[in-house]
């Protein structure tokens, strides 16, 4: 089968197209023949080992993917050959890929590959982070940077499925205004760091202003000084979510947590769904009864093949990329 390996760790350039054995699956496992493969920002930090977690090499990237199953393992009572199916797993960015069944899902009759690579990974983190960790409410007020890219339009989606009111901050107007289209109520376009003192107040006063008269929860997929003038914006009681650091690790200020009895909380959604048996299917009835009413839609903005792959990464660490980028491996059905 054709595949995407990392033998060395760098850049999306040290990513190559090879030729590799199928694998078989294990007990309790699928094969699944893969149609479509979804890239995240985490899967972008493995290549480079920048990720808390390193992989033993050589390995094939990617962790979400869609497709038909091709076999079964020993023990997989629930899924059979031909089944389509959305999965959590390795290797996803190869002809084959190999996933437990538990973390294995039926695909909606009217949703396509493309669709259902792209909905485990960040709409799973966006809502375990609302719902779980940032405890978020009908009618409170979420803060959302990134507000364009995966991880941050699904958290727009879902906050507004939610029934909270959503404030959209990313980096350009035309970012925000498709996070409006998906649902927020009120947009920030803020500027590129690094900024000047006098810019890091005007940023600080903007972030406050999109909030007023306060932010409940703040979901931060960015970090750096966003992440750390958004505590001011913290309404009493509020939550800040950390979710990732694409711009940089933030400074909080723990006075400030203090002063507003403010909770500042890790989401680690991938430790999550390993420490609590159950917990990823809950979420895929919920995620899939929101889609089947229309209330979120991954939103892929570019598809390209396999061998296109490394490109996709490029987008994605440039911070260009909107919604999902998607790799396509089979034509569907």
């Amino acid at each position: 089968m054709r595949a995407i390996v990392s033998r060395v760790p760098g850049g999306p350039e040290t990513l190559e197209l090879a030729e590799l054995d199928i694998p078989g699956p294990g007990p309790g496992e699928v094969l699944v023949a893969v149609h479509a493969a979804a890239l995240n920002y985490p899967d972008a930090l493995v290549i480079a080992d920048r990720y808390q977690l390193r992989r033993e090499r050589p390995f094939v990237p990617a962790m979400e993917f869609s497709g038909r199953v091709a076999a079964v393992g020993e023990g997989v009572t629930l899924l059979r050959p031909g089944d389509r199916v959305m999965a959590v797993g390795r290797g996803a960015l190869a002809e084959y890929a190999v996933a437990q069944e538990d973390r294995c899902f039926a695909i909606p009759p009217s949703m396509p590959y493309d669709e259902a690579a792209a909905l485990l990974v960040t709409y799973g983190t966006a809502l375990h982070a609302l719902a779980d960790r940032g405890r978020l409410a009908p009618g409170e007020r979420l803060l959302v940077f990134g507000a364009s890219g995966g991880v941050g339009l699904a958290a727009v989606q879902i906050g507004a499925a939610m029934g909270a009111q959503v404030v959209a901050a990313a980096s350009t107007p035309a970012k925000v205004a498709q996070a409006a289209a998906w649902g927020a109520d009120r947009t920030l376009v803020y500027p590129r760091l690094p900024l000047d003192p006098a810019a890091q107040k005007a940023l600080g006063r903007a972030i406050a202003q999109a909030c007023e008269p306060g932010c409940d929860v703040v979901f931060d997929p960015v970090g750096d000084l966003y992440g750390a003038l958004s505590l001011r914006a913290l309404a009493w009681g509020g939550r800040y979510l950390a979710i990732g650091f694409a711009a940089g690790i933030p400074s909080l200020a723990a006075n400030l947590l203090l002063l507003k009895s403010a909770d500042a909380l890790g989401v680690y959604w991938g430790a999550w769904i390993d420490r609590t048996p159950g917990a990823l299917s809950g979420q895929v009835e919920q995620l899939v009864d929101w889609w089947s009413q229309g209330r979120i839609k991954p939103m892929v903005s570019r598809v390209v093949t396999l061998d296109e792959a490394p490109s996709g990464f490029a987008s994605l660490l440039e911070r260009s990329a909107t919604g999902k980028i998607v790799v396509r491996l089979r034509a569907d059905p």
